[in-house]
C-alpha cells in the first residue's frame, strides 16, 4: 500500500468529512487532476499555509475559573489597538448576565461595543452564536471582524469549545482556535486548583497561562502558584498580568511557533495526564493516520486533546495535526518548520491512558506498516 514506508508517494491524501477521514470519488478524481498539473505551492495535504490557520478567522479562547479576572483582561484588551474590530461571545450559562462594563445593560444579545468590536452573549448554543456572528456581519449589521475572542464561564470546560470548531464543518471553515489562555488568580488559584477539578482541566488544557492579580497577592504565593501551574502544564508559558495588563500580543499570537520544544510526561489528579512523543525518522502518514484511528476509536472520550508536528515523508514542511477526542482536524501541512528542529513532535493529553500504551499501539501498527514512534 503506498504511504507506508518511507520514500513511497502519499497521494491520494486523505480527505476529511466531519472530522472523519476518507476518500470521496470526487476527491478521487481531483486528485488525479492535482496529480497532472502540479503546483509548487501544493502537498499532499493541499496548499501549503504560512500559518496553521491559512486564512481562517483566527480564535482566541479565554477561560479560567470564577472571579480569576478573564473579563478585567478582555476589557484591555479591546481598548488597544491590538484589539481593534474583535468579535468577542460571552459563553456565559447562567441565568444571569455578566454584571461587567464590557456588556452594556441591554435585553440584546448581540451588544455593539467601541473600537469597531461587536459582543455576543449565549447562554445555550455557542454554534448558534458563532453563525450569527458571520450572518450579521455579511448582512451588515454588524462590524466587519478579523478575530473572535470567547470567554467562557467560569466553570466551563474548555474541551467542548474545541469540538465545536470540528463537529461543524461550516465552522471550522471560517474559523481556527489559535490560542486556549487560562487565567488563574493568583489570590485563591491555589485553593481553586485544590477544591475545584474544572480549575485543574482549564490549566492542564491551556497553550498559554496567565497568572492575575498578582499586584494583591504575597511574593511567595504568586511563586508557589507559578511552580504548581508548571507542574500540571511543563508546555505552557506562563505571563504575569497586574491590574489587568498584559501585553495585548500575548491575548492572540499562535503557540505553535513559539514552542521551540516539547516536555516530559506530567501526572495530574483527575487521571489526566500529558506526555510527548517525539522521533527524528521521516513517518509515513498512513501509519501514523491508522493508529490515531484505532486510537481515537478505542479511547476517544479520553482523548482530551493531541497536538503536534509531523515531519511526514514527501512533505515539505511539518504537517499540524489536531484531535480532540473523537475528533480530528484536516491536516496542514505549513510552507516551513519554525526553527531547525525537524522532529515530528505530538503531545498528548488523556485521562487514565498512559504514556507506554500509546507508544505500544503505534509500535503494533509500525510493525505492521511503517515507522513511528520509537518504542
Amino acid at each position: 500500500m503506498p504511504g507506508l514506508v518511507p520514500g513511497i508517494s502519499l497521494r491520494p491524501a486523505p480527505t476529511f468529512y466531519n472530522g472523519m477521514a476518507g476518500t470521496s470519488p470526487a476527491m478521487t478524481e481531483n486528485q488525479r487532476v492535482l496529480d497532472l498539473f502540479p503546483s509548487r505551492q501544493a502537498g499532499p495535504f493541499g496548499r501549503r499555509q504560512k500559518r496553521e490557520r491559512g486564512a481562517k478567522i483566527p480564535v482566541t479562547v479565554v477561560t479560567g475559573f470564577l472571579g480569576a479576572g478573564k473579563t478585567t483582561l478582555l476589557r484591555r484588551f479591546l481598548a488597544s489597538p491590538e484589539g481593534k474590530g474583535t468579535a468577542v461571545i460571552v459563553n456565559e450559562f447562567g441565568a444571569v448576565g455578566i454584571d461587567d462594563a464590557l456588556v452594556r445593560a441591554s435585553p440584546d444579545e448581540t451588544v455593539l461595543l467601541g473600537n469597531s468590536c461587536v459582543c455576543c452573549i449565549t447562554r445555550s448554543d455557542l454554534q448558534l452564536a458563532l453563525r450569527r456572528l458571520v450572518f450579521d456581519r455579511d448582512r451588515g449589521t454588524a462590524p466587519p471582524f478579523g478575530r473572535v475572542v470567547i470567554e467562557t464561564s467560569g466553570l466551563a470546560d474548555p474541551a467542548p469549545i474545541l469540538q465545536t470548531f470540528s463537529t461543524d464543518r461550516a465552522l471550522g471553515g471560517e474559523f481556527h482556535v489559535d490560542v486556549v489562555l487560562t487565567v488563574v488568580d493568583a489570590v485563591t488559584g491555589e485553593a481553586n486548583l485544590d477544591s475545584a477539578a474544572e480549575a485543574r482541566k482549564q490549566v492542564i488544557l491551556a497553550d498559554r497561562l496567565v497568572i492575575s492579580k498578582t499586584d494583591l497577592a504575597e511574593t511567595a504565593a504568586v511563586e508557589r502558584l507559578t511552580r504548581r501551574l508548571q507542574k500540571l502544564n511543563p508546555r505552557a508559558a506562563i505571563d504575569i498580568a497586574i491590574a489587568g495588563a498584559l501585553d495585548p500580543d500575548r491575548m492572540i499570537a499562535p503557540v505553535s511557533a513559539e514552542r521551540g520544544g516539547f516536555v516530559a510526561e506530567a501526572e495530574h489528579s483527575d487521571g489526566i495526564t500529558s506526555f510527548v512523543i517525539e522521533t527524528d525518522e521521516p513517518i509515513a502518514w498512513q501509519t501514523f493516520s491508522r493508529a490515531m484511528e484505532t486510537l481515537v476509536a478505542l479511547r476517544g472520550a479520553d482523548l482530551l486533546r493531541v497536538k503536534g508536528l509531523l515531519n511526514v515523508v514527501s512533505c515539505r514542511g511539518p504537517v499540524v495535526i489536531q484531535y480532540v477526542q473523537h475528533l480530528a482536524h484536516p491536516p496542514v501541512e505549513l510552507e516551513a518548520w519554525p526553527d531547525e528542529n525537524r522532529a515530528s513532535r505530538v503531545v498528548f493529553i488523556t485521562r487514565n491512558i498512559a504514556e507506554r500504551q500509546v507508544r505500544d499501539l503505534f509500535a503494533a501498527v509500525r510493525a505492521l506498516a511503517g515507522p513511528f514512534p520509537p518504542a
